[in-house]
Parts: structure tokens; C-alpha cells; sequence
């Protein structure tokens, strides 16, 4: 049921790739799961600009099967690595089409040693496919909004009995 709410903010997704722009009608859909909008209001435009999954789950997919077709030297550590720091710069990424590829150039390059061709191939594949991932984020970003309101809905309700 939660899902099939979601499904105007994923297909508003899927057309704008922005999850700014999705802000909205995500709201809308939240507030329609239950989400007090107090919670919604703060958590779903908080999410649109930090919580990007689905860029992280394309970028890192897209990086390992680009430095798989071209022979790169694939080392775990060093990709775990990339990872984390990939974690951190999608915080500061925007959720505009495209921006979370952008902020992830200087790490692709500097961390696996991504040159100008593999950074053009890279914006290629996550541009093809941003759409995607972008209905992953705020699809997510629904679902975070429910846990935080189930959170302080039960944290309040124990605060009233104690």
C-alpha cells in the first residue's frame, strides 16, 4: 500500500529526474502514507538534498563495470574506500539532473584513477539512466519519512505516559 502511494512521486521521477523538482507531489504522496506533516515537511526536502541511494548504487555499478571492461586494476580496499568518500560527497551533491555524477568526477578521478575519457563515459552511462535512480530517491526518501514519523510518534506517545 505504501508503495502504491509512492507511485506519482516515482513517476514524476522518472520524467523530471529532479529530485528537487519531485518535491511536491513526494510531499503530497508521503502525507498521503500517514506522515504528519510536520515530519514530511522536514524530512522530504531534507532527503531531496541528501539522500541520494540511487545515485550511489548507479555510480558506484557504473564504475565498477567501466574499470571491469577496460582492464583497469580493481582492488577492494581501495574501492571501499571510494565508497565511503562517495558517501560523503553525495551529501553535498544537488538533487539536480545529473549534479550527483558531477560532484563524483574529483573522487572517480582522484580515488581510481578515472581519466577524461572514463569521466565522459561515466556521465554518459548515469545520465542515460538518472531517471532511474532518481525515482529510487524519493521513493526512499517516503519511506525514511515514515520511520522518522513512526520514531517520534512512539517517542512522543512514550513521553505522554511516563
Amino acid at each position: 500500500r505504501l508503495l502504491a502511494n509512492m507511485m506519482p512521486a516515482y513517476f514524476t521521477a522518472l520524467g523530471t529526474s529532479s529530485s528537487a523538482a519531485t518535491i511536491p507531489v513526494t510531499l503530497k504522496q508521503t502525507e498521503k502514507n500517514g506522515v504528519s506533516s510536520a515530519i514530511a515537511g522536514f524530512v522530504v526536502p531534507l532527503c531531496a538534498t541528501i539522500h541520494l541511494s540511487g545515485s550511489m548504487l548507479k555510480i558506484v555499478a557504473c564504475a565498477v563495470a567501466l574499470m571491469l571492461m577496460t582492464g583497469m586494476p580493481f582492488d577492494f580496499g581501495a574501492f571501499l574506500g571510494f565508497i565511503l568518500m562517495l558517501g560523503v560527497m553525495m551529501v553535498a551533491a544537488p538533487g539536480v539532473p545529473g549534479g550527483a555524477i558531477m560532484a563524483a568526477l574529483g573522487v572517480l578521478s582522484s580515488m581510481l584513477g578515472f581519466g577524461q575519457s572514463e569521466q565522459a563515459l561515466m556521465i554518459a552511462l548515469y545520465i542515460t539512466m538518472d531517471n532511474f535512480g532518481t525515482a529510487c530517491n524519493v521513493t526512499g526518501d517516503g519511506a525514511i519519512a515514515i520511520v522518522m514519523d513512526r520514531f517520534f510518534n512512539k517517542k512522543s506517545a512514550t513521553l505522554a505516559t511516563a
